[in-house]
């Protein structure tokens, strides 16, 4: 294995589109050379077309294309990577620490076994002041909390499965934007200075906002599931009834400039502020720290049937003055069903036309 090929940088954006083209970034000797590996096929669907995206086990040297790799891969792997026969990881089944454990992975302040502790009704409904009748007013949809699986044994296997997931994907959990020494500061975080403007949260969903992250730091957790399935990989299931717009959690992980993350490998990256000067467009790198926002999965946006999945929106807000991106319900959830999202939205850098 020899030369490399060019891959452009993949995030997953909501922001409108920009004006300008991010600048291609080389990958690594596993991708394959046309020349030099021109009679090399992959070892899944035995072709040899697509040659950009055919990836070579470190090991073995056989061919894979990425797209016909289950789970898919949306970009080439970070470090050496081997192919499933080579491979001496198995993937995690079951998380291997018991409850006491879980507790601390997540930094548990109070495990609750009862959720009516902690109401999301109680903080959440307010008394408003009624306007006058002869004002008609379009009524504005509020975010909703989401309502924690009351059956604590039930919210630990839900913990389980995120921890299981993240101990996997090599992250430690967070949820909430980091800011690393080498990387971009808090202060560089200004909504402000979105280009397009952004909408700001009002001080109820704000407040909702708040009360989610609140509940999950004292053990009312969301009704996920995340599960390994053998074509998506890690993947995110509601465990309960969602309704539309409720707040399912915050897109979360190190805040970088993007300029820094030219040649970064990862396929997870979220804008989080596009500016008049690219020199301060900010990114979430979820590789490190992360939450379950990492595992939900996107839409493949080229097919009717793919568009017809998605349940879930992105959305960027100004919270406070400060960019945040959350995932929103955009309809009513099925228990069981998995969620979605479009990881392209007004922009088409990332490569969805594989996605099953």
């Amino acid at each position: 294995m020899g030369s490399s090929t060019t891959v452009v940088l993949r995030r997953r954006t909501e922001a409108p589109k920009p004006g300008r083209t991010l600048r291609n970034r080389s990958n690594s000797r596993k991708m394959v050379d046309e020349d030099e590996y021109s009679d090399t096929s992959c070892e899944k669907c035995g072709s040899g077309e697509y040659p950009a995206q055919l990836l070579l086990c470190d090991k073995c040297d056989r061919g894979f294309h990425l797209f016909c790799l289950r789970p898919i891969l949306a970009s080439v792997p970070k470090g050496s990577w081997f192919c499933p026969s080579c491979d001496d990881n198995k993937n995690l089944t079951k998380f291997p620490l018991v409850q006491t454990k879980i507790v601390d992975f997540f930094r548990i302040q109070r495990p609750s076994n009862s959720i009516n502790e902690f109401s999301p009704g109680k903080d959440c409904q307010k008394k408003r002041k009624r306007g006058s009748s002869l004002v008609v007013s379009k009524k504005r949809r509020r975010l909703l909390p989401f309502n924690p699986t009351k059956d604590p044994t039930r919210r630990l296997e839900q913990m389980t499965s995120l921890a299981t997931a993240l101990l996997a994907a090599g992250a430690d959990f967070s949820n909430e934007l980091t800011y690393m020494p080498g990387m971009a500061p808090r202060t560089a975080n200004h909504a402000a200075l979105e280009r397009e403007g952004m909408q700001v949260l009002s001080k109820d969903d704000t407040e909702t906002l708040q009360l989610c992250k609140n509940m999950m730091k004292q053990g009312e957790w969301p009704p996920l599931m995340v599960v390994f399935d053998p074509k998506e990989g890690f993947t995110v299931e509601a465990d309960a009834i969602i309704k539309d717009w409720t707040i399912i959690t915050e897109y979360v992980g190190d805040v970088d400039y993007l300029n820094n993350r030219e040649a970064d490998d990862g396929d997870s990256m979220m804008t989080l502020l596009t500016t008049n000067d690219p020199s301060k467009d900010l990114v979430i790198c979820p590789d490190k720290h992360s939450n379950i926002a990492r595992f939900i999965n996107g839409i493949n946006n080229h097919t009717p049937a793919g568009k017809k999945k998605q349940n879930l929106k992105c959305v960027r807000f100004d919270v406070n003055g400060e960019c945040r991106v959350l995932l929103v319900a955009n309809r009513d959830i099925r228990k069981g069903e998995r969620l979605y999202y479009d990881y392209n939205g007004y922009e088409n850098e990332y490569p969805t036309e594989h996605f099953v």
